[in-house]
């Protein structure tokens, strides 16, 4: 299925095990107000490892950018009117690393737990799917234990850890892990009800 037959889906609506009703819709300029909105919200120990920092409204831009371009694709899950969770697939555009998506999922705390960043996963496969992606990676650090198991459900195993390769906020130095899958088994793995 192309790209354009793939995002066509959407918007969708999804309900979680918990009785909560979900839009997913594809991530246009239109979000701009919402994603900062939502990242302002987050709690700091989850701005620390932001990759880009979501609350400056010059990096919500270049995000945008990057997902108008066709470099990144993105997700938003809305609860009502509130942005509530995304999954973004970002993708280089050197030759040798094309076929390469690295996922960036966060979901609001309050929905944590509940399915919704398995969900946004398994969306967001489909559209690397779509665009010729054949391995998707996920950077989180060492003492995250709980992204890593999230993950580790999905599929994804561990391919590195980096020791002191990252600062927090405090400018502690923290081990980085690096988690891969590929594509087509995750989409075998997960299945068709997780696409509600």
């Amino acid at each position: 299925m192309s790209l354009e037959e793939t995002t066509a889906g959407y918007p969708r609506t999804i309900t979680l095990s918990s009785g909560t009703s979900i839009e997913l819709r594809m991530i246009t300029g239109a979000d701009r107000n919402a994603i900062l909105e939502f990242a302002r919200s987050l709690p700091e120990e989850d701005l620390l490892f932001l990759r880009v920092d979501l609350t400056e409204p010059q990096n919500v831009d270049e995000w945008i950018r990057r997902i108008e371009s066709g470099q990144s694709a993105a997700i938003a899950a809305y609860e009502g009117e509130r942005l509530v969770g995304y999954a973004k697939l970002h993708r280089e555009t050197a030759r040798w690393t094309r076929r390469l998506g690295e996922l960036r999922v966060n979901v609001s705390p309050h929905l944590r737990g509940k399915g919704l960043g398995r969900i946004l996963t398994s969306h967001i496969f489909d559209i690397g799917q779509a665009m010729g992606l054949r391995k998707l990676t996920a950077h989180m650090i060492a003492d995250q234990h709980g992204a890593q198991a999230a993950f580790r459900r999905l599929g994804f195993v561990p391919e590195a850890l980096l020791a002191d390769y990252v600062e927090d906020g405090n400018g502690k130095p923290r081990d980085l892990v690096i988690m891969s899958h590929d594509i087509d088994g995750l989409t075998e793995f997960v299945g068709t009800p997780l696409r509600a």
